[in-house]
């Protein structure tokens, strides 16, 4: 069984690409509502969170995980793999892919995230690292908005007022880096228009998923919804990406 986990429904959107790469796969979804936004966090309280989560899934019966957070650093996501007897290719983060996905690219990107992904240069130091021309900005308070269910007007303005001072004609790709950004893909369009491509990293994650656990998550397609705090909109977002599974979230409790 695989493992997902983020800070409340913002993995629902990896979840959803994922599902349709493997659709034979049993997957249980972790939402840590109680402890959302993890992309507000300091790195402490990051990592204790991740091994929480990680730990849950894994009494859960989940023996592959993916981590459906940005905000989880890749260099915190590998120190996990002794303490949590991981192995390598069963471990699947958001960067990684990404990065990946553009080596043999020639558009230009930038990328908008949540304050703890920028301030650990997730995105930075893997562009770099592949020559990728690239530019970043920090979207405060943008998960938040939307794992709370804030208005529509209200999330334009958080985005508009995060992008002052940036000449849209600068880059070719914006890339999604906050798996709650892709829930409202249509707001980042209405703001960009049609000559801004908008990533949404699920797309390589799940890829990756399909590479790595095509073989060995071989099950009945079943997909449950772990939640750590009640949230009715959470459960209506459930009810609209999977139909099929609207009584199967569960609240529970975590350390």
């Amino acid at each position: 069984m695989i493992g997902l986990f983020d800070s409340g429904s913002g993995g629902l959107s990896v979840l959803r690409e994922v599902h349709k790469h493997l659709p034979e796969a049993d997957i249980l979804y972790l939402g840590d509502i109680k402890n959302a936004p993890y992309g507000e966090k300091a790195p402490e309280k990051l990592f204790t969170l991740t091994i929480n989560a990680i730990r849950f899934l894994q009494s859960s019966g989940a023996s592959s995980i993916i981590s459906a957070c940005n905000s989880v650093s890749a260099s915190l996501v590998v120190s996990l793999f002794d303490t949590l007897n991981l192995e390598n290719n069963h471990l699947i983060e958001m960067v990684g892919p990404t990065v990946s996905y553009f080596r043999n690219n020639d558009e230009s990107v930038f990328v908008c995230a949540t304050p703890a992904t920028v301030r650990a240069g997730l995105y930075r130091n893997g562009f770099n690292m592949i020559g990728k021309t690239f530019s970043e900005v920090v979207i405060p308070g943008l998960a938040s908005a939307i794992e709370f269910g804030a208005t529509d007007m209200e999330i334009e303005r958080i985005i508009r007022n995060s992008f002052k001072g940036v000449s849209y004609n600068s880059f070719d790709t914006l890339v999604l880096g906050c798996t709650h950004y892709p829930l409202v893909t249509h707001i980042f369009e209405r703001v960009f228009g049609d000559s801004i491509r908008i990533f949404n990293p699920a797309e390589a994650v799940a890829n990756r998923a399909k590479e790595r656990f095509l073989k060995t998550e071989k099950g009945n397609g079943i997909l449950r919804f772990a939640i750590t705090k009640d949230s009715e909109l959470f459960r209506t977002r459930v009810a609209e990406f999977f139909p099929e599974n609207v009584g199967t979230v569960e609240v529970v409790s975590m350390k």
